[in-house]
């Protein structure tokens, strides 16, 4: 029996492929246009070729950036990823307690980006601070705004709040598709809490798993609003993450060119990276058939 094909669903697609041109590909053309030429105002441009994509792999401040942005990136995945695991494990799994622990964990998710960075901000300054003067008060010499350790560890804390909550119920939902009958099978054999999590919770959480990584990895990469209300990139360029310096760039020095090939770099490592996880994510569904 052929199915019946209904094109005229396309006429509901047409007006988001507008709104998509407007919204990115326009403007991507913009900056594609920028990254190959020079212009000295007055829509003047002037072919530059490769010149600003060589200036920029060449550079030692987006080296430096770079350097400080794969740190971070890499930092948050290790400590929320397990983070995230062990409070999906240790939530209830149903009842009352079972919702108001998944509201809980929903909260961080819903405060705006310059919401949150205001609030750590003024919970970590020295003289009004909660955190900034309970520290104080153990003797504790802490200033995220003269000390780059203190400034790493305030936005690695704030992202850690923040975020954690998402890889947890991502996690919890995996938790939440295995079958009772496969813990009673565990608690029959009387295999351990290791094994269990091992050889029943970890393969069913794979693929949730897979997809928080992706999500925390392409967020901490091109996170921006948060450091930059905190510390502003600094003390210093101590904080000074691969989108701050390409605002820095583009906006602060005006320099459009060197600043087109840039976010064009940055966009195409997101890419190939988010390519490379839907690739894993493609092959273990395909192993797991």
């Amino acid at each position: 029996m052929e199915k019946t094909q209904n094109n005229r669903a396309w006429f509901l697609v047409i007006p988001v492929l507008i709104l998509v041109a407007f919204s990115a590909v326009i403007p991507l053309m913009t900056v594609v246009n920028y990254a190959f030429n020079d212009t000295f105002g007055s829509n003047d441009f002037f072919w530059a070729g490769l010149e600003w994509f060589d200036e920029m792999i060449h550079s030692e401040r987006l080296h430096g950036a770079l350097g400080r942005q794969v740190m971070f990136s890499a930092i948050i995945l290790a400590i929320e990823v397990p983070l995230g695991i062990f409070v999906a494990l240790n939530m209830p799994k149903k009842g009352f307690w079972a919702s108001f622990c998944l509201v809980l964990m929903a909260l961080p998710l819903l405060i705006p980006f310059n919401v949150v960075g205001t609030i750590w901000q003024i919970f970590g300054r020295v003289d009004i601070g909660l955190l900034g003067r309970g520290l104080a008060a153990l003797g504790i010499n802490y200033n995220y705004t003269n000390n780059p350790i203190d400034a790493w560890a305030t936005v690695i804390v704030m992202d850690v709040w923040h975020w954690t909550s998402l890889v947890a119920l991502l996690c919890y939902a995996g938790l939440q598709s295995i079958p009772e009958a496969y813990y009673q099978a565990a608690r029959i054999d009387q295999a351990s809490r290791w094994s269990v999590f091992r050889y029943i919770e970890l393969p069913k959480m794979k693929g949730v798993l897979l997809i928080a990584i992706l999500l925390r990895f392409m967020d901490s990469f091109m996170i921006y609003t948060e450091p930059f209300v905190v510390t502003g990139g600094g003390p210093g360029n101590s904080t000074t993450f691969l989108s701050i310096d390409l605002v820095k760039m583009a906006v602060g020095q005006f320099d459009l060119g060197p600043a087109a090939a840039f976010s064009l770099m940055y966009f195409l490592v997101i890419l190939l990276v988010s390519w490379v996880f839907y690739t894993v994510m493609t092959n273990m569904d395909k192993e797991a058939k």
